[in-house]
């Protein structure tokens, strides 16, 4: 059993859920990138995304394109990601998710990449843009099955289109909370729990539910019926309001625990 079953199946007798964070490697900087993610593994954060910058993204809102392009401003690509995630693997035990487009994997190759995130201690990744029907020129390729794939369900995925997808994925579903971009406002809870149950008929891997999540209120109406809820836009939005606080880190750190106390289950 790898680090993400064993992270769903610890929380589980815990009786918390994942609290999966998102952050874009290298912002601000290298530097302070990795002591924000060090902070929040600290703090309880259950699953990094560890997001490569994108000059060019389609599922990303204006918070995370701005991300990224403080990161690109300072040399950032797949390589130095990679490079970060093997650092950090060195002082966490948290599962290690790599979040990119599927042009920085193919401009590094296919089978560099799969050596250089094994060799980084990385557990998945999760490839916005390349769907089932198209993946097998990238996971046929691979020498075994170490990597999770991540799979990202649409709320308007229709249900027979939900079970073809969660049956070439492994690791955790990611189900997109409402359509539209990354960090857009209003969150119908109600609409994504309905969701939730519809994914959780078809597939008995575990579900996160993400896009649109930024309050511990959210967090724990989401944790009623996901197992475990992703927040990205909120983070970096946090981390573009504060890039000239010296106390940065701390924000990021102290709001860390916040949405983890709300994955919780009260008694």
């Amino acid at each position: 059993m790898n680090r993400i079953a064993n992270t769903f199946k610890a929380l589980q007798k815990r009786k918390e859920k994942a609290l999966v964070g998102f952050v874009t490697a290298g912002d601000p900087d290298l530097i302070r990138s990795e002591k924000i993610i060090t902070a929040m593994c600290e703090a309880g954060m259950d699953i990094l995304e560890l997001g490569v910058p994108f000059s060019d993204p389609t599922a990303d809102g204006p918070v995370i394109q701005r991300s990224s392009a403080r990161a690109l401003a300072h040399g950032v690509n797949l390589n130095a990601v990679l490079n970060l995630a093997g650092r950090l693997r060195k002082k966490t035990a948290i599962p290690i998710i790599i979040f990119t487009y599927y042009n920085p994997i193919h401009a590094l190759g296919i089978n560099e990449f799969h050596k250089q995130a094994i060799a980084g201690g990385v557990d998945g990744v999760l490839v916005v843009d390349l769907p089932p029907e198209e993946s097998d020129e990238m996971t046929g390729a691979w020498p075994d099955t170490q990597l999770d794939l991540i799979r990202l369900i649409a709320p308007t995925t229709p249900k027979e289109r939900m079970s073809k997808i969660a049956k070439t994925a492994s690791g955790f579903l990611y189900l997109v909370s409402k359509t539209g971009v990354t960090g857009s406002q209003g969150l119908n809870t109600s609409a994504v729990n309905i969701n939730t149950e519809s994914l959780r008929a078809v597939t008995d891997l575990p579900i996160c539910v993400g896009f649109g999540i930024s309050t511990a209120e959210q967090v724990a109406a989401t944790a009623k019926t996901a197992d475990g809820v992703v927040i990205g836009s909120a983070f970096e939005r946090l981390i573009e309001e504060n890039l000239d606080k010296p106390n940065l880190v701390n924000i990021i750190k102290q709001q860390t625990a916040e949405y983890k106390a709300a994955t919780r289950k009260k008694e």
